[in-house]
Order: structure tokens, then C-alpha cells, then sequence
């Protein structure tokens, strides 16, 4: 699998490139603690066949990334501290993850793409957007929300899912995936077989918790991207579950509502997950703010 080398924080991202390069390019941003492979092969190539060129790639402390050294940080302290609302220290923000994607595109060649991001990786993709709009052709935020304490905040049920002790072995790894999958996709959509595949997959290809947790204190430290939002010129999609209980359907709603002339996509029965059933009207609602993008640069 290629790597870009170290950026100017010294992270090296694992990605991998589907498609033609002769074609539009889209970049994908995985969420909290997930690998590129969280993306589906069929998610990708249902993109890579509507004419896309599409790049998919680990965040630092995920996958095959670099892993960051936070030294004697305490991040359990550090979450309790931003879920409470209190400022918060963090080894990174999520606009320091904005910059790593941005690097990935210098790597590769590509000037502008398509940004789409799924959960923490909507934040980044907001980021992106925010920070280097002159990178973006449209947004696409997917299942995430603006980092305003009021909105989006997770179900009380799941918390304890996020602040769990991290498993010691394979089958607890494998085991503690399901039931969090479970508590997040929502009763309609969950599939224990495939969740278990999910799982062992990402475990045996790099099981890192301490990430999970760096990541966290990155969301909960990076605040509100409200006013950031309200900046946004790209054609832009909301897309979320009417049942999602990680990052609550508010999250997606007071997303659209910032960035001028955005456009969403609340889907029933949607929970934190794009499952099989929902995959074509996301496609659907990519290719469509894309198609609007090329259409305002004409």
C-alpha cells in the first residue's frame, strides 16, 4: 500500500487511489478511529463507476498511519473534560487532521476534489472546506455535525461504548465491534455477520486504541466550526439517519442550516452507518452535488 511521505508534522498517511486518475477526483475521510477498509470495496466502486477517481486513506493514529506519541497525556481526563464543555489541551485538532488530507492531495497530484466524510470524518471534511476552500469542489457530510456542544451531541446509551476499557485480544476486539455496531446502526439495518467480518478485518489489519482515544480529545478540543461553516461556497450535501444515536440527527440539521445553499438528505431508518439499502441514494446525492459543482464553475 503506497504512503505519502511525512508532512510537516511528520505524519505519513496510508491511502489508496481506485479508479482512473484521468477522472474527477474525491477524496473520502473515514470517522472516528477507522480505517480506509470502514469505506466498503463497493462504496468505492460504485463511485469509481460513476466517474470518479477515489482516494481512501487512513487518518494518523489509525490503520496504517502514523501513530502519534502523547507521551504521559491523560486523555480519559482530557474527554471527561470537553464532554463536560470545559476547554480542553489536545496532542492534535481536527484541523491539524484537515491539513494531513490536504497533503495527501499534494501527494498525489490533485489540485482540487470532492470531499466527502463520514462522522469524524465530516468534521475534517468541514475543516477542509473551511480551511482550504480553494481544495474543495463540494462537500458531501455524512452522519457528522458542526462541533457545537448543542447539537449532535450522542445518546446518553452509547457513551459508555465510547469511554469503554479497550480490549485485551482478538475475540473481545472482534466481540466488543459487534455490540458497538449494534448500539449505533439502529435495530432495521444491523447485520451481525457483517459487522463481525467488519471487525475482525479492521482488528487483524491494525487494532489501535490509544488512537481512538487521540482522536476524541481532538473532537471534543477543536470546538464549534459554526462561523467556519457559515463561510462555505461549495456546492454542499447533508446526509444522516433519522435514527443515528452517536451523532444525533440535530448534528445534521444544523449543519445544512450553516452552510449557505446546502442541501439534505435525512434518511429513515439510518442509524450510524451507511447500510446496503441506503448506498445508491448516497451515491445518488454525491454525484449530484458534484454535478452542481461542475455546473457553477461553468
Amino acid at each position: 500500500m503506497p504512503t505519502a511521505p511525512a508532512n510537516a508534522s511528520g505524519i505519513e498517511l496510508a491511502y489508496e487511489a481506485h479508479g482512473s486518475s484521468d477522472d474527477v477526483p474525491l477524496l473520502l475521510v473515514m470517522g472516528l478511529g477507522a480505517q480506509l477498509i470502514t469505506w466498503d470495496i463497493s462504496f468505492v466502486e460504485a463511485l469509481v463507476d460513476r466517474g470518479f477517481y477515489v482516494i481512501r486513506f487512513d487518518n494518523r493514529d489509525a490503520g496504517l498511519s502514523t501513530k502519534v506519541d502523547v507521551g504521559d497525556f491523560d486523555l480519559g481526563a482530557a474527554i471527561l473534560t470537553g464532554l463536560s464543555g470545559q476547554p480542553v489541551e489536545a496532542p492534535y485538532l481536527l484541523s491539524d487532521m484537515a491539513d494531513d488530507a490536504v497533503t495527501l492531495l499534494d501527494h498525489v497530484g490533485i489540485a482540487k476534489a470532492h470531499i466527502v466524510g463520514a462522522s469524524m470524518g465530516g468534521m475534517i471534511a468541514q475543516q477542509i472546506a473551511i480551511a482550504h476552500p480553494d481544495r474543495v469542489l463540494s462537500l458531501t457530510s455524512i452522519m457528522s455535525t458542526t462541533g457545537e456542544t448543542e447539537v449532535g451531541a450522542p445518546d446518553p446509551a452509547v457513551l459508555p461504548m465510547l469511554l469503554a476499557p479497550p480490549a485485551t485480544n482478538r475475540d473481545e476486539a472482534i466481540a466488543a465491534g459487534v455490540e458497538g455496531t449494534k448500539a449505533i446502526v439502529g435495530p432495521t439495518h444491523f447485520d451481525e455477520a457483517k459487522a463481525r467480518e467488519r471487525a475482525a478485518a479492521a482488528y487483524d489489519r491494525s487494532y489501535y486504541p490509544a488512537g481512538t482515544g487521540n482522536q476524541l480529545v481532538a473532537i471534543v478540543a477543536s470546538g464549534s466550526r459554526a462561523e467556519g461553516l457559515r463561510t462555505v461556497a461549495v456546492p454542499t450535501a447533508v446526509i444522516h439517519g433519522d435514527v443515528d444515536p452517536l451523532v444525533t440527527p440535530s448534528g445534521g440539521n444544523r449543519t445544512a442550516e450553516l452552510v449557505p445553499g446546502a442541501e439534505l438528505l435525512m434518511l429513515e431508518g439510518m442509524g450510524h452507518d451507511i447500510p446496503e439499502v441506503n448506498v445508491s441514494q448516497i451515491i445518488e446525492a454525491i454525484v449530484s452535488v458534484a454535478a452542481r459543482a461542475a455546473a457553477a464553475a461553468n
